[in-house]
């Protein structure tokens, strides 16, 4: 068990008061058994004068704010607290039929599949089809964990890692050629790539947990960060994080699973006033693991507290 805080907190400027219209933010961690949320506050300021809290398609939480008063200045601070249970990577168990490349989803399972499998950009030159066929034996059937992990490794080593201010992901074919990305570019490539070989993949949006050892250096944590995630027979929805070459879960917090990134943007919103009224804005996000009597006092009897989203 490790307990974990995170706090995100982001920060828009403006010349001069302006109007806000909705905003939406994905900043609540989904539960599941290798994540349990014990207490999550949001705090907004200006305080909107509505805020709702729904699910959507993909069972994420979202929140979204109305506001009705002016500000040069709007600022969202989210604080979490999570009890993360790292999963050993190379553990997962597979269905037989599925152990090696190429294997076909149950009829069962392709219903529900069939949107994370279909391919979401164009590749007229086939460039990400002949990228993805290298990582196949030329004769032969392929081990399927050997496969995802070479292409996990190939990107964390071959591609450059580059931090991109601008909003959005790049297309994969662009990133293929330029050899480089910033972290949902990485995902959203290696998500296209095994989409190309028939595999079911999805993005994830959520934050990296700093490596404690002094010989790893983890890319992508600055501010928040993704992944995707494939499914396997047998195992479900495996984590793979091509910008640290990371298999697993351990040291990823998932905040929201969608199929595409643009579904997955943590805080969306618009504004009225001049273009030139806009002055920046800036994210500063904190994943701080806490000492494990903290942790052990905070949590007795491995019990769970959890608290509701809230504004203060």
């Amino acid at each position: 068990m490790k307990i974990l805080t995170v706090r995100h907190v982001t920060t828009y400027r403006y010349k001069q008061p302006v109007s806000f219209g909705d905003h939406r933010m994905m900043l609540r961690p989904r539960d599941s058994y290798d994540q349990r949320l014990i207490e999550a506050r949001l705090t907004i300021d200006p305080e909107p004068s509505v805020l709702n809290w729904t699910h959507d398609a993909f069972g994420n939480c979202v929140a979204i704010a109305r506001f009705t008063r002016r500000a040069a200045e709007l600022t969202f601070s989210s604080t979490i607290r999570l009890d993360h249970e790292p999963n050993n990577a190379l553990e997962f168990e597979l269905e037989d039929y599925a152990r090696e490349y190429p294997f076909s989803y149950s009829s069962e399972e392709i219903p529900d599949l069939l949107r994370t499998i279909e391919r979401q950009y164009l590749d007229r030159e086939r460039e990400l089809d002949r990228w993805a066929h290298q990582f196949l034996k030329k004769q032969g059937p392929t081990g399927t964990r050997e496969l995802l992990a070479a292409m996990t490794h190939a990107i964390h080593e071959r591609f450059t890692y580059a931090s991109r201010p601008e909003m959005g992901t790049q297309d994969p074919a662009i990133t293929l050629k330029l050899g480089s990305g910033s972290c949902r570019d990485f995902a959203l490539l290696m998500m296209e790539a095994v989409r190309a070989l028939g595999f079911a993949a999805r993005f994830v949006s959520g934050y990296l947990v700093p490596s404690g050892r002094f010989d790893q250096t983890r890319l992508g944590g600055e501010s928040t960060h993704a992944w995707c995630e494939v499914y396997l027979p047998g195992a479900g929805w495996i984590e793979y994080d091509p910008t640290n070459g990371l298999i697993g879960n351990e040291d990823l917090i998932r905040v929201a699973v969608v199929r595409d990134p643009r579904q997955a943007v943590p805080i969306s919103g618009t504004w009225t006033g001049f273009p030139s009224d806009f002055i920046d804005m800036t994210v500063d996000v904190a994943v701080i693991p806490e000492e494990p009597a903290a942790a052990a006092e905070a949590v007795p009897d491995g019990g769970l507290r959890a608290a509701q989203p809230q504004v203060a």
